[in-house]
């Protein structure tokens, strides 16, 4: 296997441990666990995690291009990572009432629209894989996520009061944008790829 998918495989094992940063768990005994996970080191542990996560989506397509590693597995297995990473976290957000549920409905939607119109696509024999557009699209959600995820240590290392209506509405127009990029990430490969439809 080579480094780009290795780094693509690394993504989704982060995924579980971002998630266990972020969200409390449901039981009397988890008490202190609970305490560090809803203070500042549970914060930065889960936005460090999410940022390397990030960064290995950037170096996997870096390495497959630049070494000629681009594979058909790379180009299945690299939406797949994405969307684990961003529907998980944005979900953990979202039972956090750190983000709205229905930017993560239309997130979801447009990955359920595109990963239907691939499985068009591998019928057919042809791997579609991610556009300029798309790309553009997962850029503004880890933008916007990465900020919702350093509020709260923005909040703890400072000593301004939540909720800070600046702060809040800044993270609302970074999720608004990404859910802007998202549906017309979405039109974009409907229209492109229209002919999967027609077959």
């Amino acid at each position: 296997m080579n480094i780009a998918n290795k780094l693509t495989i690394s993504r989704i094992i982060l995924v579980p441990f971002i998630m266990l940063f972020m969200l409390p768990l449901p039981f009397d005994w988890a008490a202190k666990w609970n305490s560090f996970v809803t203070g500042l080191g549970g914060h930065i542990i889960a936005l460090t995690l999410f940022i390397l996560a990030s960064i290995t989506d950037f170096l996997d397509g870096h390495y497959a291009r630049k070494w000629g590693l681009v594979s058909n597995f790379g180009k299945f297995l690299d939406p797949i990572a994405d969307k684990l990473l961003v529907i998980s976290t944005f979900a953990c957000l979202v039972a956090l009432d750190r983000a709205g549920v229905v930017a993560l409905v239309i997130i979801i939607a447009r990955e359920f629209i595109v990963t239907g119109m691939r499985l068009m696509a591998a019928q057919q024999g042809v791997v579609i894989a991610a556009s300029m557009f798309g790309k553009a699209k997962m850029v503004t959600q880890l933008i916007a996520i990465i900020y919702l995820l350093a509020l709260p240590i923005i909040y703890q290392i400072t000593d301004l009061n939540y909720p800070n209506k600046p702060l809040e509405i800044f993270g609302t127009i970074l999720v608004g944008i990404a859910v802007i990029m998202t549906v017309l990430s979405g039109t974009d490969y409907l229209w492109k790829n229209r002919k999967f439809f027609a077959d």
